[in-house]
């Protein structure tokens, strides 16, 4: 018994000896291993001073290399100083980005690449801080304008210490925009209809001036305008570009047009603090405005746009607010306003803000046909279509009711309306169909236009006419009956019209002839007198010029006389065009008031609003008068004399022998032997010429236009009396007939006459001439029998 306890407590032991064993392993290799690498575990456990320098400094040049690699990503020019201390093999390499460079610099790097460096524009109040660059580039083949944009730049003053402690300022280019003008088919025949299809041209024309807006413009930001024009009389067009400081980057924002030839302004529209750009496209007494707003967009390059304020689509769900906008869409500008205010006043004055920008829209127009509507007009036919425009149907009835002779001249306005008369009629007699003198004016335009028989039938259907509105209706269709009526709508034509134009202070009503003798010749505010001494006019057979030695008007009704032979019964509206100094044309629209004759000398007296003085300079044209209809510009594609080389080899030697001799026969040019003609061809080969035929026999004639400072090259004078004579001279054109033989020139030594313009006269089959003399303007044509302009 006594062994049977230690039997079996060695057997315990016996069994548990593996485990036992195992756990003496285990403990035994922690031991170990503890002892062989105390030394690391230490240093780890304790980290030193130098330690920590060590992992700061790490830390601090990834975080160096992090931001250089940011700025070289968005702003290489930042991390050009790196250069100086690096050797050639790891330069950083700038890409698109270019070292600050100096004004100098930058206008020899231009003029290397055939570019032009424009006149600064500023950014901010320090003009030197940064500044707008037009670059521009010579037109090869044109004869006015003949530098365009080509691409816009931002230089930001360089702040780096490289370039601060030179003696002159650096720039870095910031931004930069390539320009490019607008299709012509977009400014040739801007339509009031958004509907009507573009036509069919992809030629772009040129941008040739920036301006900046002036203050009041939203912010932050600059807002730039780029504009162009094709021929006097001619729409002016363009683009508004916008700098946007936040992210350095130039936006064009819009492309425009105005066939009035106004340019873009910034305006408080809607009153909600920031002013819209208006974009004016009124075509004479027919309002058009373009109203944009500034419209945030979340686009990072790009956060603000300009949206037009439309009529397009109604901002309420209301039936009288879409009426309203309806007729407002015909052209019924104030019955649409009147009509809103009263919808507004009903909701308490609360508009939602796409609601209120569209009434803002229609009171702007609102308040220009009122304002032609309240003028006194000396021909009734223009007083009737003020009326009709600004909706006052019933006033308009009463001047067409005052005098047979104002019955005429109204129905020949209804008889040439195209649509713009009609599409008032027909809305405002959707909303109120029993209108009587709505009525009465559709029924009038009905029985001009397509006789009396269609609009007695028109008024026969209409079921609520009383028997005393027939009657009177119709008794207003038997004054358009009369002989005289018809004859004087049958033989109207539209008025063409060219002459000189100037302001008068004091107007004498027994010297002029008006339709109506016992009206007084008035002014209305903001308006003044022009008289214009008429160079050619069209009687509706052929053309006249001065001196007008066969017109001989009657004894009694002399001024209805010169009203039909004019054609200013049809469109008494003429336009004046001034040149401003520094090129830019400004067109006025001005209204035809009385006539005069005395001698072989025919005068117009119209009234309109004041234009911008000449100052008298002789390098600038003289105001010019044109009708609406009066002529058709003509522009033929030019070439390079070299390119005319190619094709007339022959042609061109004798162009430019006659060109050097017309040069020094005018003292333009040292007289002396004539050069060869590869010295000739090397100094006028780049010259641009038009190709066209101006004497209607199927062949070509050459045109060579020449500016003052291409002539001024030619003589081996100084710069600066170059820049003298250039300044002394205008542009001269020379013509030569397809026989090479001179047949116009502007090369005279007294310098008198210059050719403004080529020209398309209606009914005529030859161009003719828009010549400026010393004192007015003439239109000359070909005349086969003598072999001359005349």
């Amino acid at each position: 018994m006594a062994n049977r306890p230690r039997k079996l407590t060695q057997k315990a032991s016996k069994q548990n000896k593996p485990h036992t064993g195992v756990m003496k392993r285990i403990a035994k290799k922690p031991q170990k291993k503890l002892k062989g690498g105390s030394w690391l575990s230490s240093t780890l456990a304790i980290p030193t001073v130098a330690s920590y320098a060590i992992l700061l400094s790490s830390a601090s040049l990834i975080m160096a290399f992090a931001w250089i690699s940011v700025l070289f990503i968005f702003n290489p020019d930042q991390v050009s100083w790196l250069n100086k201390i690096l050797p050639l093999w790891a330069q950083i390499p700038l890409g698109n980005h270019e070292r600050p460079k100096t004004i100098k610099q930058i206008q020899l790097d231009l003029s290397q690449n055939n570019q032009i460096f424009g006149e600064t524009l500023p950014l901010r109040q320090d003009a030197k801080d940064s500044f707008l660059l037009p670059v521009l580039q010579q037109r090869p083949n044109c004869q006015s304008d003949c530098k365009k944009l080509v691409e816009l730049r931002v230089y930001e003053l360089s702040k780096e210490l490289e370039f601060k402690s030179q003696s002159e300022n650096y720039y870095y280019l910031a931004t930069q925009l390539p320009v490019t003008g607008p299709e012509e088919s977009s400014v040739i025949s801007p339509s009031l209809d958004e509907t009507s299809e573009p036509q069919d041209i992809s030629v772009s024309l040129p941008l040739t001036k920036v301006q900046r807006f002036d203050a009041g413009t939203p912010s932050p930001g600059v807002w730039f305008n780029l504009q162009g024009q094709r021929q006097p009389g001619t729409a002016a067009y363009g683009q508004v570009v916008y700098y946007n400081p936040q992210r350095t980057n130039l936006l064009q924002m819009l492309s425009w047009t105005s066939p009035n030839g106004q340019l873009p302004r910034w305006q408080q529209v809607t009153g909600d603090g920031t002013k819209e750009l208006v974009v004016d496209q009124t075509i004479g007494l027919e309002p058009h405005l373009q109203v944009y707003q500034v419209k945030p967009v979340k686009l990072f390059l790009k956060p603000i746009e300009l949206e037009a304020i439309t009529l397009k689509s109604a901002a309420l769900k209301d039936s009288a607010y879409q009426n309203a906008l309806s007729i407002a869409r015909s052209g019924l500008w104030t019955p649409a306003f009147e009509w809103l205010k009263f919808i507004k006043k009903q909701r308490q004055g609360v508009f939602p803000g796409v609601a209120q920008a569209q009434m803002d829209l229609i009171r702007l127009h609102s308040q220009l046909t009122k304002t032609q509507a309240q003028k006194k007009w000396a021909s009734p036919s223009q007083e009737v279509l003020a009326d009709l425009i600004d909706g006052r149907w019933g006033k308009a009835l009463q001047v067409f009711e005052a005098s047979p002779h104002n019955t005429q001249e109204i129905a020949t306005l209804l008889k040439a309306d195209k649509k713009r008369l009609w599409n008032r009629t027909t809305a405002a007699l959707r909303v109120n169909p029993n209108r009587l003198d709505v009525q009465a004016w559709f029924a009038l335009i009905l029985a001009v236009q397509q006789g009396e028989e269609h609009a007695n039938s028109w008024l026969k259907t209409q079921p609520k006419i009383t028997k005393d509105n027939l009657v009177y209706i119709q008794g207003l269709l038997a004054k358009l009956n009369s002989e005289d009526a018809k004859s004087q709508i049958s033989s109207t034509h539209p008025s063409q019209i060219v002459g000189t134009v100037q302001p008068i202070t004091q107007v004498t009503s027994s010297e002029w002839l008006q339709p109506n003798s016992l009206a007084d010749l008035k002014l209305t505010d903001n308006q003044v007198w022009y008289q214009v001494e008429v160079s050619a006019f069209n009687d509706g057979k052929s053309w006249l010029n001065f001196p007008f030695e066969n017109l001989n008007p009657p004894k009694t009704f002399a001024a209805k006389f010169f009203w039909k032979t004019l054609g200013i019964i049809s469109d008494p509206e003429i336009q004046i065009i001034v040149w401003l100094p520094n090129g830019e044309q400004k067109i006025t629209i001005a209204a035809i008031k009385a006539v005069q004759l005395q001698g072989k000398v025919l005068r117009l007296l119209a009234a309109g609003p004041k234009i911008p003085e000449n100052q008298n300079d002789v390098l600038q044209p003289k105001p010019l008068a044109l009708t609406n209809a009066a002529l058709e510009w003509v522009q033929p594609s030019p070439i390079t004399l070299k390119e005319l080389h190619q094709q007339n080899p022959q042609g061109v030697k004798v162009i430019l022998s006659s060109v050097w001799q017309s040069l020094q026969q005018s003292g333009e040019v040292v007289a002396g032997a004539i050069p060869t003609f590869e010295q000739m061809q090397e100094k006028l080969g780049d010259w641009p010429v038009q190709v066209i035929d101006l004497t209607n026999n199927a062949q070509p004639e050459i045109i060579l236009t020449i500016s003052a400072a291409a002539i001024a090259s030619l003589n081996q004078s100084s710069p600066e009396n170059q820049a003298e004579n250039t300044q002394q001279r205008r542009d001269r054109t020379i013509i030569l007939s397809d026989r090479n033989q001179v047949i116009y020139t502007d090369f005279t030594r007294n310098d008198l006459q210059r050719l403004s313009a080529i020209a398309k006269l209606s009914d005529v089959q030859s161009l003719a001439l828009l010549i400026e003399n010393a004192h007015n303007y003439s239109l000359r044509r070909w005349s086969e029998k003598n072999q001359r302009f005349e």
